[in-house]
């Protein structure tokens, strides 16, 4: 058994989860989301705890890795819908500045066009200034993904900094070329 996938989850009393068949649908302040469980996985929900079970033999070990898998899904389900995710992104570099125009970001970043990314009805991303992007919603994934895909258009550089990183992120930064004489 997976030990992740027997933890069980406490449910917040903002949210509410309900099972129908092989789908779980969890609802809260900030969205609703839903899950198709594998046919390996099982989940009850008692009360304020929810909690997920392996129904095939212990030495199955896709079914183990499904197990946690699920148990980890449910649980970033629970947190988007109550809470939410949020992803903060910092553009470094002269010139480099992001704008929100409409349902999507466009981000000058030193090529010779501006870049637009189109951005799901699902999450939100506010631009407090030129050189900052907040991502945020209830789907931990989709969150994570858009992230990805404007930090992907240029990454950070380890010569003088510049580029499109995460709030938490450290660039290790390099020397540049060193001349002397010999």
């Amino acid at each position: 058994m997976s030990r992740i996938g027997q933890q069980p989850i406490e449910l917040p009393s903002a949210v509410s989860l309900t099972a129908s068949g092989r789908e779980i649908k969890a609802k809260g302040p900030k969205g609703e989301l839903k899950l198709t469980l594998r046919p390996e996985i099982d989940v009850t929900i008692e009360d304020k705890t929810v909690k997920v079970t392996n129904n095939r033999p212990s030495r199955d070990s896709n079914a183990r890795a499904f197990h946690g898998m699920t148990r980890a899904l449910l649980q970033n389900m629970i947190t988007g819908v109550g809470q939410g995710f949020e992803r903060k992104l910092e553009i470094n570099g002269v010139g480099y500045t992001a704008k929100l125009e409409g349902q999507k970001v466009v981000l000058n970043l030193g090529f010779s066009h501006s870049v637009s990314i189109d951005v799901p009805t699902t999450v939100d991303i506010k631009v407090p200034t030129q050189t900052s992007i907040v991502i945020t919603g209830c789907d931990k994934q989709q969150v994570g993904e858009i992230a990805a895909k404007i930090r992907k258009l240029r990454p950070p550089e380890p010569y003088k900094g510049k580029g499109i990183k995460y709030d938490f992120e450290t660039i290790k930064r390099k020397a540049g070329k060193a001349f002397g004489s010999a």
